[in-house]
């Protein structure tokens, strides 16, 4: 697979991703891209845009917890449309992924 595609497919599935991370319990930003770049190769730089996006449509609240090691850590954990929005975009994605499994297999 060429980069480009990689790349253009890592885009699409990053909010579902999140919400997925998020689906299993609260969790802070580090933690979160650590969870991706080792999942799915995602890069780190991407994920703190997408959190405040998240955070500013309601999907996730935060908290501050200070931290004995370093700066105080923002936790992140979804909202009950958080949840509604993991679900949904669970069943499109295996919905899509479904349909594009079917179209390769039917290939000679």
């Amino acid at each position: 697979m060429t980069d480009s595609i990689l790349v253009q497919l890592r885009k699409g599935a990053l909010d579902l991703c999140v919400l997925a991370v998020l689906s299993r319990g609260e969790s802070y930003g580090y933690e979160i891209a650590s969870t991706l770049v080792a999942a799915v190769n995602m890069g780190e730089g991407t994920i703190y845009p997408l959190m405040r996006r998240m955070q500013n449509d309601g999907l996730v609240a935060t908290r501050i917890v200070e931290s004995s090691s370093g700066p105080p850590r923002k936790y992140y954990r979804l909202t009950l449309l958080g949840q509604q929005a993991f679900e949904a975009h669970r069943r499109d994605w295996r919905s899509f992924a479904g349909a594009v499994d079917k179209l390769l297999e039917d290939l000679p």
